[in-house]
């Protein structure tokens, strides 16, 4: 269970540690005017500054720097922006706010690796050869212990591995717009959003913007932010490699998120280990929610989920953020609903 309550935790009874978590990241940048329409975050002013990359980091490794999130989080710098230098050298304007904004490209050969050591720069080359843009490499180990409780008692919960390691490559190119920012609070902001947008420079100083990337995307149980995360999913298609379970991504392709099952076709039930956690409704078969986006196993990619590895492919693109957890707008670069 998680340490304090409110803490992430996979409700299923899960933990979850990485060995590594690689991104690509390009083109940081800052625009004019965050708050040109109230109702449509993707939209600002004029682009003023940009640094390019593409820049590999290795988000489990971390760096020197103390990260936004709080003293356990490390972060490190990857570049700094002088002025507006797509506005002939302008200096910045102390008195409005800049829009924010940065990509996760596919992984490329002129990426400069920021932090990534010799295993990481073996994996970062896997990416490469299948056009990854972000991957999740660790182990998952069970231990919801004696109180977890299923919604089929019939289904034999102890025949899924308890230790499962992955390796998750997600195709997702993206670029995060106009982000909200923490950093500003208490200031307004629009409408429902959870914070004032954009980024207030500062007069013989350096603001610090941090693109920050969330773990727990991939493992959602809906396209609501912030749902439960589960694991069993996952399990329940690992494949026996060399005397260990593993799962990767390609193992959730074609496989039915509104009616999971394991490898031998068997419905999966819901797990819970926290009691804070209750299923979304009544079904004992755990299923996922895409909200109004369709899930039509033959249909386009850019209209419907087909399976299991789009829905996940498709949250996890959302997990972009600044300042920790500053929501921004989503621009997808492959093949998927708006």
């Amino acid at each position: 269970p998680p340490a304090s309550d409110g803490d992430p935790a996979f409700v299923d009874g899960w933990e979850i540690k990485f060995d590594e978590l690689l991104v690509t990241l390009d083109k940081i940048t800052l625009s004019e005017n965050p708050d040109l329409s109230p109702t449509d975050q993707s939209k600002t002013g004029k682009k003023v500054a940009e640094v390019d990359g593409p820049w590999a980091v290795d988000l489990h490794k971390g760096g020197p720097l103390s990260g936004k999130g709080g003293s356990d989080e490390q972060a490190v710098a990857i570049a700094t922006i002088e002025d507006e230098n797509l506005n002939d050298h302008a200096p910045f304007d102390e008195t409005q706010r800049y829009a924010f904004g940065f990509d996760v490209v596919a992984a490329s050969d002129a990426a400069k690796k920021v932090n990534l050591d010799a295993t990481a720069t073996s994996h970062y080359a896997t990416m490469i050869k299948n056009g990854w843009a972000v991957l999740y490499v660790g182990t998952a180990m069970w231990k919801g212990g004696t109180s977890c409780t299923s919604s089929d008692p019939s289904y034999d919960v102890s025949k899924l591995p308890t230790k499962v390691t992955f390796m998750l490559g997600f195709k997702s190119p993206s670029t995060y717009l106009n982000c909200q920012n923490p950093d500003n609070d208490p200031a307004k902001a629009l409408g429902g959003e959870e914070h004032e947008r954009g980024i207030q420079v500062k007069a013989n100083g350096t603001t610090i913007a941090q693109a920050t990337i969330h773990t727990d995307h991939p493992f959602w149980e809906s396209f609501t932010h912030d749902t439960p995360a589960h694991f069993d999913q996952l399990a329940a298609r690992a494949q026996l490699v060399d005397g260990e379970w593993t799962v990767t991504l390609e193992d959730m392709k074609g496989v039915d998120f509104t009616h999971f099952t394991d490898t031998k076709d068997k419905a999966l039930p819901w797990r819970s280990c926290l009691t804070s956690y209750m299923p979304p409704d009544n079904s004992k078969t755990m299923h996922f929610d895409s909200l109004g986006i369709p899930h039509d196993p033959n249909g386009d990619p850019k209209t419907s989920m087909r399976d299991a590895l789009d829905f996940m492919t498709y949250d996890q693109s959302t997990q972009g953020h600044l300042n920790s957890d500053g929501l921004c707008y989503v621009e997808r670069h492959y093949p998927s609903p708006d």
